[in-house]
């Protein structure tokens, strides 16, 4: 079950690692190359630790504040851990994961097993896998015995050069690994609930190129819905998720994640203007069309990679670039090149907002109504440290027309011109600033999405048709932290911190969430980890505990 997989990453790739000790999924040396380790989907590479004793209960944890993982076994005879993580400070070319097995009172036999035809040179093996060079250290074949109170490491390098270098000190690494987690994350003391806000915080480090490029989640293909489709690939940078991430660590204080948001952000603004694509790769990249792989897929799925959203405009993405560039200048975070994508971003809307275009969840092309929202709310933020009539004029404008074209009879907003129906990410708008907290308008999008949309206190996204909510796909735990964030605005701190909490209880033991939960069945649906899920994680902690505390 994807609520067992624990997540290792160094901001250039990603890891999954399951209760076996198998790492199921990892690409190297970047995100969106080939994978390394496909298991998860049904592909080939196997890389295995565990306890020779397959009676064991598994069991795991973070080092708080740390992408660095502990899988932990309890066997007939001993308790066992392995300590893993990707080696900081990453290097673009190689990927370094660490694995120090750890015995406790007793000595452990260990199976190891990595596939592959390696060169045998002591405990150092070597081989190549097309474009990719590969060394293991402190390799062993098959079977290892641990003495109690001792350790052994294994370093495995995937690298796309020839190894020129002798392999790495272990004890070398885990120091350095440490000390960047240490300087990574922010002390998170004075939010809601400290340990899990800070692990949101490293996950979503974890999922950050130094490039400042965010991929929305390290996997591709895992289904959203059993054989329904939704299995997309998601190890890209999407801007409308970037923004979103941003303005999330923003509302905590002026994090280096909210550099990285900023400067990724205004670079693709700067270099396409209102040509601006969805998403790109960490590199700043066109990304791929999606193709099919000729893999199993993992169980309800079916294999791709690349992504039809390459094709699409989005017109909110330009209003959340707006509301993250304000979020900067409000912790005098602006650089000079987000000065300059401002004006280019407002003449997009400018140009734009009358037309069509695929909207926030990726549909057919309509006059979507959140996209115009979230435009006024970016053009309202900008207004206020620009002091120029340009932005707020045109917000203006934006606001009566949407008025006039999508007012639900009820007095709601709905999703779109043609499409009376209430939509979720209806809330957003109204947080962000683009009208008043006691908007008659505002107050019953609330209403109407509490009435509709939400189930046992998780929040769908729309209704797709006159089935019951679920049948079409999964509760988005997104949704439900901005209806949190809604309710807490409304000034009914109690029902934020219930929807908070049932939100935040989603994930599995490694604390880890997916884009979409499965209500009846309590099961995380879609890829992992879903960025944008652990930074609104990250806002709500923050802002329910101003609420609550101050």
């Amino acid at each position: 079950m994807l609520r067992e997989y624990a997540f290792v990453a160094d901001g250039e790739r990603g890891a999954l690692i399951d209760p076996q000790g198998c790492v199921a999924w990892m690409c190297a040396p970047r995100w969106h190359d080939d994978a390394v380790f496909a298991g998860l989907i049904g592909g080939g590479g196997h890389y295995q630790v565990a306890p020779a004793d397959q009676w064991h209960v598994w069991g795991g944890y973070y080092e708080p504040g740390t992408l660095i993982w502990h899988s932990r076994w309890i066997t007939r005879d001993a308790i066992v851990e392995c300590r893993e993580a990707l080696a900081l400070p990453a290097d673009p070319h190689r990927a370094v994961l660490l694995r120090r097995v750890l015995a406790d009172d007793d000595p452990v036999e260990m199976l190891v097993r990595l596939d592959g035809d390696f060169k045998r040179d002591g405990d150092v093996w070597t081989t190549r896998f097309g474009s990719q060079w590969v060394r293991w250290s402190g390799a062993v074949d098959g079977r290892v015995v641990v003495d109690a109170g001792r350790h052994h490491d294994f370093v495995l390098e995937v690298s796309d050069r020839p190894f020129d270098d002798p392999p790495p000190d272990p004890e070398l690494c885990w120091q350095e690994t440490e000390h960047g987690w240490r300087e990574a994350v922010p002390d998170c003391s004075d939010t809601l609930v400290p340990n899990d806000t800070a692990h949101a915080y490293a996950v979503l480090r974890g999922l950050t190129s130094a490039t400042g490029g965010m991929v929305a989640a390290a996997t591709t293909s895992l289904p959203e819905r059993a054989k329904l489709g939704g299995d997309y690939d998601y190890r890209y940078a999407w801007i409308r998720d970037q923004c979103y991430v941003g303005q999330s660590v923003a509302a905590h204080g002026p994090h280096p994640l909210l550099d990285d948001a900023v400067r990724f952000v205004s670079q693709r603004i700067l270099e396409h203007g209102p040509d601006l694509r969805p998403a790109y790769t960490v590199l700043g990249d066109q990304i791929p069309d999606q193709r099919e792989l000729d893999l199993p897929g993992y169980p309800g799925g079916t294999d791709h990679v690349g992504n039809r959203v390459r094709h699409q405009f989005q017109l909110d993405a330009f209003g959340e670039a707006l509301l993250l560039f304000a979020a900067a200048a409000e912790h005098d975070r602006l650089t000079p090149d987000a000065k300059r994508a401002i004006d280019v971003a407002v003449n997009a809307i400018e140009q734009e907002w009358r037309k069509t275009e695929a909207g926030v969840w990726e549909l057919d092309e309509r006059a979507w109504t959140h996209s115009n929202l979230s435009c006024v709310a970016g053009l309202r933020r900008t207004a206020r440290f620009t002091m120029t009539n340009r932005c707020s004029s045109l917000a203006d404008a934006i606001l009566a027309e949407t008025t006039r074209t999508s007012l639900h009879p009820t007095g709601r907003w709905q999703r779109s011109v043609d499409d009376d129906s209430v939509d979720a990410a209806l809330l957003m708008p109204a947080i962000r600033g683009a009208l008043p907290v006691d908007d008659p308008r505002s107050i019953e999008t609330i209403r109407a999405v509490r009435a509709d949309l939400v189930q046992d206190g998780y929040v769908y996204r729309f209704r797709h048709d006159e089935r019951p909510l679920g049948a079409a796909e999964g509760a988005f735990l997104v949704c439900g932290f901005w209806l949190a964030l809604a309710m807490e605005q409304q000034g009914d701190r109690v029902e934020a911190a219930r929807l908070f909490e049932r939100n935040r209880a989603s994930c599995g033991p490694p604390g880890l969430f997916t884009e979409e939960y499965d209500v009846r069945q309590r099961q995380l649906r879609g890829n992992l980890p879903q960025a944008f899920v652990h930074g609104m994680l990250l806002e709500c902690s923050a802002q329910l505990a101003r609420d609550w505390f101050e």
